[in-house]
Order: structure tokens, then sequence, then C-alpha cells
């Protein structure tokens, strides 16, 4: 729970405050201090009589009462203090800095669940323990540095690591990135991320609070209420970026299927990220580039106008747009024939435009206002630096008026963050955002570009026939892979199209069901998980002998226990799948088919039920996007049959939680429909998981 008490406490007490401003007990009161805590402060410590300028107390019995406890004592004292305080002097509100619980021991775990259930009974807010503390507007209860600049539009920062936010910080503050609030939970044994963003969303107010939401997670533990609050804040107008950390794993997991062996609980975040709108990020740099991004105005364009005075930044900006799927389109025509005349001669305007070296504050500014006239311009960036032979006050002035002036966003690059520090820092003082290096402005864009906005709540059937669905699943008895014939039926419930087959141990049936389709046919052993490795599949099968002589091999494979004949068709090789990752509930894969599932592990995930706009989303990340939109003269895939499929599919899934993998591999797709070719579906019932 979050009270008054914690974020707006009337008094402090600072359990093991110090001289020693180098210990956290002196610096988290020295940070009080200097962010000008207005209420009452307190201090605790049994061997000084004044702490930093403050009486000090010996004896927790003499404090007066107190809203908000700070303890920064070791792990074993602080159960008793808790105990106490919250009973004695009607404390509650808790921020426990201290280390040594549940990160490190079972002893510590059982101190932890103590102060916990302490808390619980008195009705105490508790941040941590092990974390670096709260800083807000009202006060600085934090033990480290740099401390940013504070206002209400700035960005609230949520960390379930203590040293990382303070990385993440110093990356920010370089930026000039201003903050409303910084939240380290720690051990979050009672406000976690989720909880953070549960108050942030239940009080939202547009006009007071930060429309900006930057997370670092290690542990998703309540992924559906992260969901649900993420997205109702983005509905109201934030925009929330996050790192999730601790993702990967060692090595593929021990799978027998495609989606078994591709699906992981980075799979699940990204899935529930998409779902949500969170920007995904991977490293604290794209992190806050992307909070920067965030504070400029919105704009859903794609064309950038890159004005420079080095050539070579801004090709390099130009390759990362470009690769990011963004346009830096020629600039021609009267408006770029007239900035030509205005620049120095041997000047670019075909853009990049190079104002050149020796541009001035005048030419920088000509050349954004040309850049604000032309329609097909959504963006302006601009490149600036210094080698140092002059002072750049005066460019800095310009690109200042006109970041106030322009509609359209302007994206400030100034490199020269040593060599023209004091005009950058001036430049921030300002209140402006600074991206030093434009390759990693570009890929932070590019993020953003290509989340989608939150997924409707509602689930639509899209023609799911959910009465057999449920009589299908409720008749297996038993856990494990389904007969062919049954698959087909369970995919049949929700309208995804299927290849006609036959299956029989009757090399005559085969036979008869293949001239009825008509040859070419495909034969494929039924038993064996993976067909293609002991050689169950025989492709373009053009005469009864072949299927004959086939049949008869294929029977001969261990573990054979039918033969399965398929009306052959061709076109690109796609796949979907979908795994149940406990508290996720089931991540569905796409990507290209085939071998290429696992070999080149290109796929893109999302949390079923899924709606159209996040199918789309999911085909659009894949790298092999390009081959599914056709290239080099040939025809691309039908994108709204397979997106269908992938809407379809995770209908289905959402009422057949029994479903606990399931690989649809491959489906055919030209450009007028995808067809599935082979599909397995795992089982587990409940009373055998």
């Amino acid at each position: 729970m979050i009270n008054k008490q914690l974020l707006q406490p009337e008094s402090i007490v600072v359990i093991g405050g110090s001289n020693n401003k180098h210990k956290p007990g002196g610096a988290v009161l020295r940070n009080l201090l200097d962010g000008g805590y207005s209420g009452k402060l307190h201090i605790l410590n049994p061997k000084e009589d004044e702490v930093q300028g403050i009486k000090a107390f010996h004896d927790m019995k003499e404090l007066p009462p107190t809203d908000l406890a700070i303890l920064v004592v070791a792990a074993k004292y602080c159960p008793d203090y808790v105990d106490y305080l919250a009973a004695e002097k009607n404390v509650r509100a808790f921020i426990i800095i201290s280390a040594g619980f549940s990160e490190e021991t079972h002893e510590g775990a059982l101190l932890e669940q103590r102060i916990l259930d302490t808390c619980e009974k008195y009705g105490c807010s508790l941040i941590g323990p092990n974390c670096i503390g709260l800083l807000t507007r009202f006060h600085h209860s934090v033990f480290t540095k740099p401390i940013p600049h504070l206002n209400p539009k700035g960005v609230d920062f949520i960390s379930g690591s203590g040293a990382t936010a303070v990385f993440i910080l110093e990356s920010a503050v370089t930026k000039g990135l201003p903050f409303n609030s910084v939240w380290s939970v720690g051990n979050g044994k009672q406000i976690g991320i989720e909880t953070v963003l549960e108050y942030m969303d239940e009080h939202f107010d547009p006009e007071r609070d930060s429309l900006i939401k930057l997370l670092y997670i290690e542990n998703i533990s309540n992924p559906d209420k992260l969901l649900y609050h993420a997205t109702s804040l983005i509905r109201k107008g934030c925009r929330i970026a996050a790192i999730k950390a601790g993702s990967s794993e060692n090595g593929s997991r021990a799978a027998s299927s495609h989606t078994g062996a591709i699906a992981s609980s980075d799979s699940a975040v990204e899935a529930l990220f998409r779902k949500a709108g969170i920007v995904r990020c991977f490293g604290r740099e794209e992190l806050t580039t992307v909070g920067c991004i965030f504070t400029l105005p919105r704009f859903t364009g794609k064309n950038f106008a890159i004005v420079t005075h080095a050539g070579g930044p801004g090709v390099m900006l130009t390759d990362a747009l470009s690769k990011g799927g963004m346009q830096v389109p020629p600039l021609t025509g009267p408006v770029a024939d007239e900035l030509k005349s205005k620049l120095l001669p041997g000047s670019s305007v075909a853009n990049p435009i190079d104002i050149l070296a020796t541009g001035t504050a005048e030419h920088l500014g000509i050349a954004i206002d040309c850049c604000e006239r032309m329609e097909d311009i959504d963006a302006i960036m601009v490149i600036f630096g210094t080698p140092g032979l002059v002072k750049i006050f005066e460019v800095y002035d310009v690109l200042h008026q006109k970041i106030l002036e322009c509609k359209k966003p302007i994206f400030p690059i100034l490199p020269s963050v040593s060599t023209a520090g004091p005009e950058v820092q001036e430049f921030l003082k300002r209140g402006h955002v600074n991206f030093s290096d434009e390759v990693t402005l570009a890929t932070a864009l590019t993020q953003i570009m290509r989340t989608p906005e939150p997924a409707r709540s509602e689930v639509e059937l899209y023609g799911t026939d959910i009465s057999r669905l449920l009589k299908l699943i409720s008749g297996i008895k038993e856990s494990g892979y389904l007969p062919p014939a049954l698959v087909r039926d369970i995919l049949s419930c929700g309208g995804i199209p299927l290849v006609p087959e036959f299956v029989s141990t009757s090399k005559d049936e085969l036979t008869e069901f293949a001239e009825r389709v008509g040859y070419p046919v495909v034969a494929k052993v039924v038993g064996p998980v993976h067909k293609s490795d002991v050689g169950g599949v025989a492709l373009n099968i053009r005469s009864k002998e072949v299927l004959a002589a086939e049949f008869d091999r294929m029977m001969q494979i261990p573990g054979a226990t039918s033969v399965m004949v398929q009306k052959m068709i061709k076109g690109t090789e796609l796949f979907i799948g979908a795994k149940y990752e406990e508290r996720f509930g089931h991540v569905v894969l796409c990507g290209l088919g085939g071998i290429f599932v696992e070999a080149l592990r290109d796929v893109s995930s999302g949390l079923a039920p899924l709606s159209y706009e996040e199918a789309y989303s999911m085909i659009h990340s894949l790298r092999a996007y390009k081959i599914l939109k056709g290239t080099r003269g040939q025809k691309g895939i039908n994108e709204r049959k397979y997106a269908e499929i992938i809407v379809r599919l995770s209908t289905l899934l959402r009422f057949a939680t029994e479903i606990k993998e399931i690989d649809i591999n491959p489906l055919l797709a030209d450009d007028n429909d995808v067809i599935a070719v082979d599909a397995r579906i795992l089982v587990v019932k409940e009373e055998q998981q």
C-alpha cells in the first residue's frame, strides 16, 4: 500500500543518521537537507548528540510520533525498530535502505517477512528493504547521487535495482532528462513495480502528474497487474518504456516441439510489452534516450530532415534511420532551391543538409526554417558540435529559439559534451534534452515506432466454435500429443484453414485418397514427433507406385503408427505456435516456417488473445518481413490471411487452457491464401500436471 505518510510525510526520522556523509546514514540525511525538506527531521543515533546540525535522540523511546522512518542500520535490528515505531510512535511508512534480507539468506527472508507482517498489521507503507530509497519533489529520501533536476512534468522512474537506478540516473542527467520521482523498490516485499504503477494509475491527474514512466524490471511478479495498469496509463495519455533484465537463457530448453525450443520467458515479456504498448529497451542509454524522445512533441510521421555541419554523422544517422524503417527523403523544389541560395557555396541541401564546418548560427536558423516549411518533412534533426576553436553559445541560442517556435519536433544532437561543455550545459538548463549520439537516437526512435498502441481488452470470438471446442477438449482423458484427426478437429473449431489430408494404416485407402485429390501429394509418418529427423517426409509424390513404396518405408520407421497423405501445395513456408507460460498465459509466436524456425529464430511474440493490430505488429517486426512483403519481383504473401490465422489461434487458446504447446508448421502462403499443412498439439490435463 502507498499512503500519504510515505509520499508527503510531515515528519521523518532517520534511524542510523550519521555525521559521516560518506556512509548511507549520513548521505540520506544530507540529501534530505539539501533537498529542502520542510517537515520535522529527527535522528536516532546512540553515539552522537548532534548530527549534521540536528539534535540526535539516543533511544527510540525518546522519539516523538513520526510519519516516516528511514532505516539505515544492520538488517538484524530492523524488525525490532519497525515493531516499536509502528506500535508506539505511530509511524505509518518505512523506507528500509539496509541490505541482508531475502536477497542473501533464508534467515534474512524471515526478518523481511516479520517486517512485512508488522506493516500489514498497522497499515504501513514499506519501501524496500535493500534499496536506495525514494526521491520525490517533497522529500529526497535516497542516499545516492546524482540528484536529478525535479519538476512535475519530469519522468517517473521505477527500478527494481538500486545500483542500476543510479547508473540510469547518471545516463539521464547528462542528457538533461528531468524527473518527477524515483522509486527504488528493492526486494519489493510490499510495494513492487506493479504496485507503484497501480497507484499512479488509480490516482492519475492529467493536469498534475507526469506523462512519462520509465521502468527497470528484474522480476515481473504479477503480469496481469502490470499489463492492466500500464495499458490504462497509456490510454490516459502516458508513455511507458522499460528494460526487463534477466530474460536470457543459457541455451535452448530441451523440448519436443519448435515452439517449446524457442519460446522462453523473454518471449512472454516481449508479448506482454507489445499488448500493453510499452516500449521495450535493452540498455540504460537506450532507455534514457527513449525518455528524452518522450519529452518532445509527439509525431506520427517517418520523414526526417537532417541539418548538420559535419558530413559523417549525417551519413551515419541516415543509415540508422533507414535501417529502422524511417525515411530521409531528398529535398527538391522551390524551398530547397531557396535554401541553397542562402547557404555558403559548397553546401548541400540534398538531405542531409550540410551547412559546412564554416556554417554559422544564422545558416543553421535558415536551414531549420526551410525544413519547417516543407510539407513532406515530419521532424528535424540537428547535429552541431565544435572542434574547440570557437565558442558556440550563439548557435545553441538559435537552436533554443527554433525549438520553441517550430511546430515540428527538433532533435538536438550535440556531440561535443566535453569540448563545448559549458555551451551544452547552458542549453540543457533552458529545459532541453541532448541526444549526443545520433545512432543511439535512431535506435530508440525505431523501438518507439515499432511499439503498437495498447491492445483492446475485449475478446473477439471471430467465429470460434466454442461449444464444439470445449466438447473436444473435455473428451481428452490423457495428457500428451494429440492424434492428427483430433488436431484437425480442434483447429477447425477456430476456422483455421487446413490442407486436405488423410491418415490410415491402409495402403489402398491412402492411394485412393491421393487419386481423388490429385497428384502430386506429400506423405508423412505419424508417430515420431520430428518427422524430418527420421526421414518421415516425402514430397512431390506423383504416382501411386511411388506412394506405395514410401508407405512401406515409413511404416518401418521406429514409432510409426500410420501414414498421412496430403495434397501438395506450394508457397512461402510460415510458422505459428504457442506455449503456455506460467503467470503470463499463452505466448503466441510467428515467423518463417520449416527449418527456418529454429535455425534463424526470427520470431515475434504476442500474448493471447490477440487483436488484428497486435498480429500485424508481430508480422511487421520480423526481420524477414521484407520476404513476406515481396522482394525482387516476387509477390508477397496474403498478409491479412496470415494475421487472421494468428488471431484465430490466439482466440481458440483463450478457451482451451489445457493446450500447453501448439505448432502449426509449416503454413504455406502465397498472395491469395495461407493454409496450414502440419500441426502438433500437446495437451496437459490439470489433474495430470
